[in-house]
């Protein structure tokens, strides 16, 4: 196990990278406005170009977890990031839609190592609750970065514009592959050799996997999508507000998100000593955020940026299913099993951000008002989040266990 003095700028270095990351997952939301004005997208448009960056993210998981396991977090990290740059810069030339997806597809390949090498190094060098609390607060720091795109974003659009932005945005990045190098011990590949990285056969066969795969791919990945986009255009066409008021609201969304995984980080593991297994608080917590969602589309153009915090915040309950799914295999398998899942998750937020776009263009081609054509998006969302649910279910608690024995 890392000692605390070395742990402590290993986990900083990672939350640096992971921030920018989720800085720029985020961006389209509050850039919505801006983006539709100046490009003239459709929903639909609006939630491929968002989506595509989830698209190039997952395209990565499978061979990612392969190279995590063969090659360790610290290289694999460093080399994906300097794609991230790359994709960050042609954003920012870019003077199309068509090259505007691309280069936002190359900033998910970039930055798609940026939770599951952390997460992996965690796996292989801390002990079963440390991985809990480190796992909750490098999710917090990923929600800073949401918050950092919100109102600061919106305030610098003035200065720099989003071209400017996106090459502020990939300077950063370089800077956080810096801290990486520097702070980050070199791979140990004695460890964990190459010969016992097999293949993906037995991730998919995992029970703890396959029972919280719908809900990591419809809940969570729906959850995700809505916080990432979806509540922004909620905000401006469905209630109303100006852009500012709704980057004013993205704000309070995602600065109540790193509360919640600040919490997280610091009860969960009191709550596993007591007997709470991640399945327990998922089975009592998941249905709060359905409710929370019904409520949401129940109230329509009442249901501002409060409602869609209490909806986020109940849903990220289900980010502790990360650790149970890698705590599940062992350390050798750590990078596979955990960006298996990940997938799982980021294919939900693409199929789900782009979903809800067409959704919405269609209902509105059809005849319905913005806010019918909101109202039925979010309705089979929510069908979907439901019938994931059931699933969950059929599993019993007992079968998986509360908290996985550490395995070396």
């Amino acid at each position: 196990m890392m000692p605390l003095r070395s742990a402590v700028p290993v986990f900083l270095s990672f939350a640096l990278a992971y921030f920018f990351s989720t800085l720029v997952r985020a961006v389209t939301a509050t850039l919505a406005p801006a983006l539709s004005t100046e490009l003239g997208l459709s929903s639909g448009d609006l939630g491929l170009l968002a989506g595509a960056y989830f698209l190039g993210f997952a395209a990565m998981q499978l061979p990612l977890g392969s190279a995590l396991d063969r090659h360790g977090p610290r290289r694999v990290l460093l080399a994906l990031l300097g794609v991230a740059v790359l994709g960050c810069a042609a954003f920012a030339m870019a003077q199309h839609f068509v090259a505007l997806t691309l280069a936002r597809a190359l900033i998910g390949v970039g930055v798609s190592a940026c939770l599951m090498a952390p997460l992996t190094a965690f796996r292989r060098s801390f002990g079963p609750q440390e991985q809990l609390r480190a796992n909750s607060w490098m999710l917090m720091s990923g929600s800073l970065g949401m918050v950092a795109s919100t109102l600061p974003v919106q305030w610098m659009l003035p200065v720099l514009g989003w071209r400017g932005l996106f090459w502020l945005i990939g300077f950063l990045l370089a800077l956080s592959m810096a801290a990486i190098f520097v702070c980050v011990p070199a791979d140990d590949s004695r460890r964990f050799p190459a010969s016992r990285t097999t293949g993906y056969a037995a991730i998919w066969r995992q029970r703890t996997f396959l029972r919280f795969a719908p809900l990591a791919f419809f809940h969570y990945g729906g959850m995700i999508a809505v916080q990432s986009l979806w509540a922004g255009p909620w905000l401006v066409q469905v209630c109303g507000w100006t852009p500012a008021q709704a980057a004013a609201g993205l704000f309070a969304i995602n600065l109540s998100m790193l509360l919640a995984f600040l919490a997280w980080g610091l009860f969960v593991p009191r709550l596993y000593r007591a007997g709470w297994s991640a399945q327990r608080l998922v089975t009592w917590g998941v249905p709060v955020s359905l409710i929370f969602l019904l409520l949401t589309i129940g109230l329509g153009e009442r249901a501002t940026a409060w409602a869609w915090t209490l909806f986020c915040v109940s849903s990220s309950v289900l980010s502790l299913s990360q650790p149970a799914v890698g705590q599940a295999s062992p350390a050798e398998q750590a990078g596979r099993a955990l960006s298996a899942y990940n997938l799982v998750i980021f294919g939900g937020i693409f199929t789900l951000q782009w979903g809800l776009g067409i959704a919405i263009d269609t209902f509105m081609r059809l005849g319905g008002s913005t806010l019918s054509a909101f109202r039925v998006a979010m309705a089979l969302f929510a069908a979907c989040s439901i019938c994931a649910y059931l699933w969950f279910l059929r599993y019993d608690d007992a079968s998986v266990g509360a908290l996985p024995v550490e395995q070396a």
